[in-house]
């Protein structure tokens, strides 16, 4: 039988807010446990929360770029449940009438162009953390985390494939890195993906029972969770057992998941109003202003990169598929460099180091500035480029000075001509052989003699400079013709 898996996706995406939703508390990453938290985001009775505007503000500008209907009349709900990362034993978010539904986002893959639906994206405060120390061997609660505040976005079962699924959250967590809205980084838990699964036989219109698999922070854990979940849904089947419907957690060293608890639904929750909080209505005015302050978003920087700098489709496409990387293009190009120069470096040897190191563009300590500088040297003659790409790898790591890297180095190119030229006469001299080949029409040679001129100047010299000079001089000896005959 042939099988077919369909998944939705819960993403919880952590606001790029100062202070948390309902409290003044920072929303800092890092910091010692339970540092960070006050009587009102620990709940604390007799405290009450009050919403922190911009992050209805943040919330309305996502739900606008994926192209969701927006809730003007809006509330939050109170979630109940006990766990240990939850003082308040219920949470704050936003079931009946959740700040924007009905959204789209199209995405791009090898089988052509798919319409995600998404089905809400609501407000939420964050749980806290349970932290393991092996140590002792005991669980501990941090509640730092606790009302950082979150939007929750909710898909419709509408992908079939991980491609679709890694797809679709590129294109979000570029989205949200444009509008700013969140720093987006997966390491830190900014992003963070639910998997909803089931399998079906294929053709089948009914839905299969479906497993949740939490807080997966990074693309390959997720393309590599719903690979196994796959087979391990289908292999039951097969079997002629059930799956059951339930929560599930990815081990990454086991490279499985294993159950955590049976899926709640929501009546499970108890969700009933939020009686501390009151209605929020948003007029037309607020949304009107919210949408003309929609930054410029990454199809529309792709469209303006060719037509401005002259870029191909498929550069402008890499260039704006994420934002540190547009901020760093167009800081480079404000710096005076060319744009084509910049792109060259950005997609060659940047993307190329970048990957080595397994780093994310924002993270990467090189500064367009010393890129700039680096693009200078070349430009002047200075350095050529093979020698740029060498500095360029060393001084990456930690931003070394660019120019100061290569005059300590002492890797500057020799203007030298008249010790080029001399240097041409002995290389050709100590290889007549491969002279004469050339010139009695074997190109390829030339290649070879233009080697050994850069390696005995240590590769400090322009091979432009060489190769004409090489050039040069086979051609000189070869219409000198031969010496006058000697008189004996």
């Amino acid at each position: 039988m042939t099988w077919e898996t369909v998944i939705g996706l819960e993403t919880h995406v952590e606001l790029a807010t100062r202070t948390k939703i309902f409290c003044s508390c920072t929303t800092r990453f890092g910091g010692a446990p339970n540092t960070h938290c006050c009587p009102v985001c620990t709940g604390m009775p007799g405290t009450l929360p009050v919403v922190n505007k911009k992050v209805v503000e943040f919330a309305v500008q996502a739900g606008l770029a994926l192209n969701c209907e927006i809730t003007r009349k809006n509330r939050f709900d109170r979630k109940n449940y006990f766990y240990p990362d939850l003082p308040k034993a219920y949470q704050v978010s936003q079931l009946y009438l959740p700040i924007a539904r009905n959204g789209r986002v199209p995405i791009h893959t090898d089988t052509g162009e798919k319409v995600i639906r998404i089905h809400e994206l609501h407000m939420e405060e964050d749980a806290g953390k349970l932290v393991h120390d092996p140590w002792i061997d005991q669980t501990r609660c941090d509640y730092n985390r606790c009302g950082v505040p979150l939007i929750e976005i909710v898909t419709e079962p509408d992908f079939r494939t991980a491609e679709e699924v890694i797809a679709y959250l590129e294109k979000l967590r570029s989205t949200l890195e444009y509008l700013g809205v969140s720093d987006c980084k997966m390491q830190e838990g900014s992003l963070r993906c639910d998997v909803n699964l089931s399998v079906r036989p294929a053709g089948s219109e009914e839905l299969g029972t479906r497993t949740e698999t939490k807080n997966l922070n990074s693309f390959k854990a997720i393309a590599r969770a719903i690979a196994y979940e796959t087979r391990r849904q289908i292999e039951r089947l097969e079997e002629g057992k059930p799956v059951v419907q339930e929560t599930r957690r990815w081990d990454d060293n086991k490279d499985a998941t294993f159950s955590m608890r049976s899926k709640e639904n929501a009546q499970d929750y108890r969700y009933f109003p939020e009686p501390d909080l009151p209605p929020l209505e948003l007029s037309e005015a607020y949304l009107e202003a919210l949408r003309a302050r929609q930054p410029e978003m990454a199809e529309e920087r792709r469209v303006r990169y060719q037509h401005e700098y002259g870029l191909s489709e498929q550069d402008a496409a890499l260039l704006t598929g994420q934002k540190a990387l547009v901020d760093f293009f167009e800081a480079a190009v404000a710096l005076g460099a060319p744009a084509r120069e910049v792109t060259n470096w950005m997609l060659g040897d940047m993307l190329r180091r970048l990957k080595e190191e397994e780093l994310e563009p924002k993270a990467m300590k090189l500064t367009p500035g010393n890129l700039v500088k680096l693009i200078g040297l070349v430009s002047q003659g200075k350095i050529n480029r093979n020698t740029a790409s060498k500095v360029f790898r060393a001084v990456f790591p930690d931003n070394a000075d660019a120019e100061e890297y290569v005059r300590v180095h002492g890797l500057e190119q020799i203007q030298d001509e008249e010790l080029v030229s001399r240097t041409v006469e002995q290389v050709l001299a100590a290889n007549a052989a491969a002279a004469a080949d050339y010139r009695a029409g074997n190109p390829k040679v030339l290649g070879f003699l233009v080697g050994q001129v850069m390696k005995a100047l240590k590769g400090k010299v322009d091979p432009r400079a060489v190769n004409q000079a090489v050039q040069e001089m086979l051609e000189d000896s070869s219409r000198a013709g031969p010496g006058p005959l000697e008189i004996l």
